[in-house]
Order: C-alpha cells, then structure tokens, then sequence
C-alpha cells in the first residue's frame, strides 16, 4: 500500500505541474508504471462488457493524455459468470498493484467481503451494470434496473395489444441487477390483467447458451406470443430466433450492433439500449477523478437513462456505435 500510495502522490504532483505550466512530462522515477484500474465484468464472452472494455481503454487513452500520467485496463473478467472467482480477481487486482477496480456483480452476496478488504488496502472500487450497495464501493454507474424490467414489459404489453401469452429471459438467477429487472417486468405485468406470464427463464449469459434457452422454452411452451429480455443476450448471434419475423413479439435491453439485425428484419419490435460503452469510458472517467483528485461523485449512485430504439430510429442509432468503435 506504501508504493501504491507514492505512486499516487507523484502522479499529484504531475497534475499539479501541469495546471501550473501546461503539459509537462511525468518525473523521473515518478508514474512512470502509471495508474491501474482492473475491469472486472461478469464474463469475457458477453458482448455488453466487451463494449465496455472498449470504451475504457478509450477513456484510459484519452485521460493518459490529458494528465500526462499513463493509464492502463487490466481486464481481469472471468470466461463465465461466477462471483467467487471475481472474489478472487479482486484479490488479484489488489496483489498486482491496481490503484482502482471497476466491476460489474454476478452476485453481490460473494464479493462485497473482496471489495471492502480492497478499500481497506487503499484500492477504490466503483460498480457498474449490476452494483453490490451494502460493499464500500464508493459510487455505482448503471440504468435503474426495477425501471428497466417495467419499460420492457410496457413496451411488449403495446405490441401486444395488451393482450396474450409472455416468457422472461432472464440470465443469471443469482445477479441481483437481473433480479430486479424481473421484479420490474412482474410489476408492469400486473396492470394488463390480459397477459399472463408463462414462466421466467434463467440460463449461462453467453449468446449460445441464450438463444437454445430460447428455443427449449419456445418448444416446450408453444403458447408463448411474446418475449421481455431482459437482457439481450440471444440476439448477441445470429438467425436466434427460429420463427417468422413478427409471429413472435420481442422486446429486449440492449442495442449493440448484433442486435440492430433483428430490428431492421422485424423478428425485434424495440430495443432499450443500456450505455455498455459508457459502462467503461464513462466510470473510468470517474474513477480517475476519485484516484487522482479525490473527487467523489455528488451522486454516489448514477443512472444512466434507457434510449428507446425501433426499426424506425434503428439506423440513426447504428452511428453511435460507428463513432464509439472508431468504424
């Protein structure tokens, strides 16, 4: 903790140069290793946290720039979800002299004793997609998950007509962000007494294992007329949905590129796009703020507002992501 705490006050002292007199270069023997920050999502195969990566090397590129001090992203994801091992990355990232780490919770339960042992060791740690509140994270960055689930479920409910047979696609039972989007999902259910809920499915977050989740239940439930994804993990691959484009209504979270397939095609009625990008550049942002300037956010818990998007939007939104991936 002694290193890592000189590190940071020479990086100060960088700062402090170069309000004073413009950019200067770092100190000899100074920041010369540089700030750390450990990303840790829930796991290496799912496309939102991949887009978050991106957009924290971004972040990282653009802010060793600015402050003259060099920034690196230590992608410490596991391959698939599973809490005690991002427990152990923590321990990882801390051991390894991370100054920072930005994770997203498989389950809270399972890392909130990881994450408070690394403030304790002097490490700040930020949550973003899925939060761990009762940790000491010092700020979380992410949609408002009850809300979510309720805008899914109202948008599905119009296509609908109000009326008819749903399924939840849900992910991974033990996610707490994915808990309460269900909740949401339940919570709007209620006020269109015409729809009933056949069943709520859980499945691996990976594209594969989504999209054969949905044609099992499809299979085996073959009443169902409408789907909330809650996450948009099938569309994450192609040709996942086996019906004709319209007999089946789908809302899902999510507009990554993948995605926007289904829309123009018509298999996707709308889709609630989450910030994935803004996951990593915008909390790698904040971290650096806390780290080097002791900035806390004034809102420990920042929400990020859903964009809807449509066949009708579809291609004004497909620029987003040609700007954010540099195409």
């Amino acid at each position: 903790m002694i290193s890592r705490h000189k590190t940071l006050l020479v990086a100060l002292a960088a700062i402090v140069a170069t309000a004073c007199g413009g950019s200067q270069p770092a100190p000899a023997g100074g920041p010369a290793a540089g700030l750390k920050i450990g990303l840790i999502a829930k796991s290496s195969t799912n496309p939102v946290f991949l887009s978050a990566r991106t957009g924290a090397e971004a972040a990282a590129k653009e802010l060793t720039q600015k402050y003259n001090v060099p920034v690196e992203i230590a992608w410490l994801t596991p391959p698939t979800e599973d809490g005690q091992v991002q427990a152990q990355r923590i321990a990882q990232a801390v051991n390894e002299g991370a100054n920072a780490i930005l994770i997203s919770c498989s389950d809270a339960g399972k890392v909130n004793g990881a994450i408070n042992d690394a403030v304790a060791r002097g490490v700040a740690v930020m949550t973003f997609d899925s939060d761990a509140p009762e940790s000491k994270r010092f700020a979380f960055y992410g949609v408002d998950d009850v809300k979510t689930g309720q805008a899914v479920m109202q948008e599905l409910a119009k296509q609908m007509d109000g009326k008819g047979s749903i399924a939840i696609l849900a992910g991974n039972q033990n996610a707490p962000n994915l808990r309460k989007r269900v909740e949401g999902v339940k919570q709007e259910a209620a006020n269109h007494p015409a729809i009933k809920i056949i069943d709520t499915f859980y499945h691996i977050e990976t594209p594969q294992d989504a999209a054969a989740e949905v044609v099992r239940a499809q299979n085996a439930y073959p009443q169902i007329q409408g789907w909330a994804m809650i996450g948009g993990w099938p569309l994450f691959t192609s040709d996942a949905l086996k019906w004709p484009a319209g007999k089946i209504k789908v809302v899902s979270c999510d507009a990554l590129p993948a995605e926007l397939g289904y829309l123009r095609d018509g298999h996707v009625q709308a889709l609630y796009a989450q910030d994935c990008y803004g996951w990593g550049y915008k909390s790698v942002g904040v971290i650096i703020d806390k780290v080097l300037n002791n900035k806390t956010p004034d809102n420990v818990v920042m929400v990020d507002p859903l964009e809807r998007v449509t066949k009708d939007n579809v291609d004004q939104y497909a620029k987003n992501w040609e700007k954010w991936l540099g195409k």
